[in-house]
């Protein structure tokens, strides 16, 4: 593999302006990377075309310094966010072969900003899944294998599971990912990256398949903190299109960015000491606790006390969004179509049967029946409730911290398969990322160490609406202090 995939978007970005190396050269590298680590499986669709393209167009605009942000970088997109001409299926059979005649707007703002496609990323069914075990593609191998010798095949999280392997592997130097219950976070802790959802509205939601549209949000993932900002930056802004797009100016992150957190209050919820989470963890969350303090921050102690409620009051919601923005597929205007016995009806429950997997037809059900005439106020209307009440703590306790340090989650990665068979087991991997997403917020994932099995964890941290850049530079105080640099050994 060639030594510019083990650079970051900074250090690419840089050595391409300085004239070290040519954005083909960066292009042809990453292109053959992705060809040699198709055993992963976490590409859908392989672009190497356009990553030439852009590439070319790149190296022409160098001489008259005319350049996007992101010039001469090619980037991984999730399978969520349309892309016009190529397919877009969400990890769904029911979707196969749809090539939109459009392109969403975080990846249009991406590629308006000079960066290429390498290819679409694997990812759970419609972003419904922990492991990544749900597409219809078959399930992304983490490119992470235990120290003890065994080889098991572990997860790399979900649902943006092809998006975290991808950059764990040297094979996309970003990507994009969507985070609705902590599909961004959770795999960038899974597979030793950074990841940040921001705010709800921040990146704009046309031209990303729903899922669950008052949780949906997009956000990068990549080696480092300063990658992250780099690409936030390109990816967020108002967007017309979308009537839940925040109409706020872009922040200048990356020059933004600083590890002196001197002044700053972290808080420390004490309802995330949960039992069962192992020693581990709990250690690293302590270490991060230090990492902080080093770095000028002082811990308080804070409550967020309906964060028990977090898990349930999210399945209930999503799914219940689910139901109704998933009712689109029918087998009459796009996607898959399965005739059925002669009737409307018939074709549609044969679509659907045979379009939708387990995972997406469970939640589906589940949310169809909280949204019931008999059980809408009983379910949905008290999930809705709790929700604002736990938006309340978070305001709460950011009137005593400027920003909050949890875990990222209970647990190292597993193995495929472990948990395929509890949904109960699944659903708690979000157990510490919820929460963040029912309230909007800001939320981060930079990794701080590693287990005893090898495996790498995450450290989550969560700030105030709007406030990406105090998450960010929390963010480069714990990579600074944790220097993580392991990378996953190539064995594919």
């Amino acid at each position: 593999m060639s030594e510019l995939t083990r650079l970051s978007i900074a250090q690419l970005r840089d050595g391409f302006r300085s004239g070290e190396f040519s954005a083909r050269e960066i292009a042809e590298a990453f292109n053959e990377a992705v060809v040699a680590a198709r055993g992963l499986n976490a590409f859908t669709v392989e672009t190497p075309d356009n990553a030439l393209a852009a590439a070319k167009a790149a190296d022409e605009a160098r001489g008259s310094g005319e350049l996007g942000a992101l010039a001469g970088i090619p980037l991984g997109i999730k399978d969520l966010f349309a892309t016009e001409g190529v397919d877009t299926t969400a990890g769904s059979r029911i979707l196969k072969g749809f090539k939109p005649p459009y392109e969403s707007t975080v990846s249009g703002n991406l590629r308006r900003a000079g960066a290429g496609m390498l290819g679409k990323l694997n990812m759970d069914e419609f972003a419904m899944g922990s492991s990544n075990e749900t597409s219809a593609y078959g399930p992304v191998i983490s490119p992470w294998r235990l120290n003890d010798g065994s080889n098991s095949a572990l997860t790399p999280g979900g649902s943006s599971g092809g998006s975290a392997a991808a950059v764990a592997a040297g094979i996309a130097p970003g990507v994009t990912g969507t985070d609705t219950g902590g599909s961004i976070r959770q795999p960038a802790a899974f597979t030793g990256i950074c990841g940040i959802k921001p705010t709800y509205g921040r990146c704009s939601r046309w031209g990303i398949v729903s899922f669950a549209s008052s949780l949906d949000q997009a956000g990068p993932l990549a080696k480092t903190v300063r990658d992250c900002a780099i690409m936030l930056e390109a990816m967020a802004g108002f967007d017309r299109k979308d009537s839940t797009s925040l109409d706020v100016p872009v922040p200048n992150w990356e020059s933004g960015l600083s590890g002196n957190l001197k002044g700053k209050r972290v808080g420390i919820p004490r309802e995330y000491r949960i039992d069962g989470v192992p020693g581990d963890i709990n250690a690293l969350w302590d270490k991060g606790i230090e990492w902080l303090r080093d770095a000028g921050a002082e811990p308080v102690e804070i409550s967020l006390p309906h964060t028990k409620y977090a898990l349930p009051t999210y399945y209930i919601i999503a799914p219940a969004e689910a139901s109704s923005n998933l009712a689109r597929y029918d087998g009459v205007r796009y996607g898959v179509r399965v005739e059925g016995a002669g009737s409307l009806d018939s074709m549609y429950s044969e679509t659907r049967a045979a379009g939708f997997g387990d995972e997406v037809k469970r939640r589906i059900m589940i949310g169809t029946y909280v949204l019931s005439a008999g059980f809408y106020d009983a379910y949905f209307t008290k999930a809705q409730k709790v929700r604002t009440l736990i938006k309340r703590d978070f305001e709460a306790a950011f009137e005593k911290c400027d920003l909050i340090l949890t875990p990222t989650a209970p647990s190292a990665a597993f193995a495929i398969g472990d948990k395929s068979d509890d949904p109960i087991a699944m659903y708690l991997n979000d157990v510490f990322a919820v929460p963040a997403s029912l309230a909007g917020l800001p939320a981060m994932s930079v990794p701080g160490g590693l287990d005893e099995q090898g495996l790498p964890l995450g450290l989550h941290l969560i700030g105030p609406e709007l406030d990406e850049q105090g998450v960010l530079n929390a963010a480069l105080a714990i990579e600074e202090r944790a220097g993580f640099t392991h990378r996953a050994e190539k064995w594919w």
